[in-house]
């Protein structure tokens, strides 16, 4: 008879990961196709090429996760955030994402996201101790897409 153990261990080795990533993989497909997500990385450099600022995200599923933006101290409040945003969502939809969602610190920049059109839909109290952290989403198709004109019905 094979018994089984629960052991707290260092991280796993890179064929133990293999397994893992495997045996995910499998139980994923049984109820969804596969699909691989693509990184965008958006980046904000001067003329000399000077690293200012970056916007990172993943597109899959229809969906672009924001995983981070960032602007250089120096350079802030001068609408570089915004075009990174922009430029990130861009090319998410011509990817095929028609949403968008990330997280975000209420001592980072939820009203910078609410301008541009995220929600929350939930907030992680006490996270870290004493402050919240917010997730928030946004419908990438209507803000950046034409509109169709269907005429008179």
């Amino acid at each position: 008879m094979n018994t089984h153990s629960i052991h707290i261990e260092a991280p796993l080795n890179d064929e133990e990961r293999d397994t893992l990533r495997a045996g995910m993989r499998r139980y994923i497909e049984q109820h969804v196709p596969w699909e691989t997500y693509e990184e965008l990385t958006i980046v904000l450099r001067d003329s000399s090429g000077q690293f200012f600022g970056v916007a990172m995200g993943d597109a899959g599923r229809g969906w672009l996760k924001v995983v981070m933006l960032w602007v250089h101290e120096d350079v802030r409040c001068n609408g570089h955030g915004e075009q990174l945003l922009n430029t990130l969502e861009s090319e998410a939809i011509k990817r095929g994402c028609r949403n968008a969602f990330l997280d975000t610190f209420d001592y980072q920049a939820k009203p910078f996201y609410e301008k541009r059109g995220y929600k929350v839909f939930g907030t992680l109290e006490d996270y870290p101790a004493g402050h919240s952290r917010y997730y928030m989403r946004k419908q990438l198709a209507t803000q950046h897409s034409p509109r169709l004109n269907l005429g008179a019905r």
